[in-house]
């Protein structure tokens, strides 16, 4: 992928360091020190132009959030995005937002285990030939590093437009034992989810008439026993609704 970039962008960039961070190393295991709080951190990777990212953060203040590309094009883009979504609450940079100039290829070098809430893959490159298949971001390889970087609470949140992706990366949860949950093989075929938010590429496909495939996984502990719990809680909720549906109609047998 070339990007085209305007003169200075790198200077640029570097004049942006409450926003932009060029070199993750000095942050891993210290990115609550880096946003001052310790508010969850949720990282989307390849987060394209920022629109996804930024949206994330206006609509969550109290989560902070880290988008990474590798193309300084991309994070100048995003930069923008990010302050122009923040500019109506009068805020000139947002708070709870990082950039990051990164190869996801070294992630654990980025972030420390246990350092992530959440990893949002949004509309990553499927890579189709058989032959790259190890560069998807899902395949078992990354999987793997995303396990030991999320902590108790870890979550992935996939989302592809692509079915051979979407299949591909299925079969790597199940190869690693994962919980998958949400599964679903159309998100908006009821309308768009106005819950969730859009990036660039999902409003072009809806437009489109594409399918938009979306998975969670449920990674740490907590956030298993709490998926455990609530999927009891509903089966059983379920089973009194039917009990007292068969008793209902048994009094009116009796009648």
């Amino acid at each position: 992928m070339r990007l085209r970039g305007r003169k200075g962008i790198l200077e640029s960039l570097e004049q942006q360091p409450e926003l932009v961070v060029l070199d993750a190393a000095p942050h891993r295991g210290k990115w609550h020190q880096f946003f001052g709080n310790n508010h969850p951190i949720y990282v989307e990777l390849g987060m394209g132009k920022g629109r996804f990212i930024s949206e994330m953060s206006v609509r969550n203040p109290h989560i902070n959030f880290i988008g990474v590309d590798m193309y300084d094009e991309l994070i100048r883009r995003a930069s923008e995005k990010a302050r122009n979504a923040w500019s109506g609450k009068g805020v000139e940079s947002p708070p709870n937002l990082a950039l990051l100039r990164a190869n996801i290829e070294k992630i654990e070098e980025m972030f420390a285990p246990g350092e992530l809430e959440r990893i949002h893959l949004n509309f990553s490159d499927p890579w189709p030939k058989s032959k790259h298949a190890r560069r998807r971001l899902t395949h078992p390889r990354f999987l793997k590093k995303y396990i030991e970087i999320l902590n108790e609470n870890g979550e992935i949140h996939f989302k592809t437009d692509s079915q051979s992706l979407f299949e591909f990366s299925l079969n790597s949860f199940a190869e690693l034992e994962l919980q998958m949950a949400n599964i679903s093989l159309n998100l908006h075929k009821d309308g768009p989810r106005e819950d969730l938010v859009f990036t660039e590429y999902e409003g072009k496909f809806m437009e489109k008439g594409q399918n938009i495939h979306r998975c969670e996984v449920i990674i740490g502990e907590k956030a298993l026993a709490r998926y455990r719990e609530a999927k009891h809680a509903a089966a059983a909720a379920s089973k009194a609704a039917e009990e007292a549906s068969r008793e209902g109609e048994e009094a009116g047998l009796d009648d």
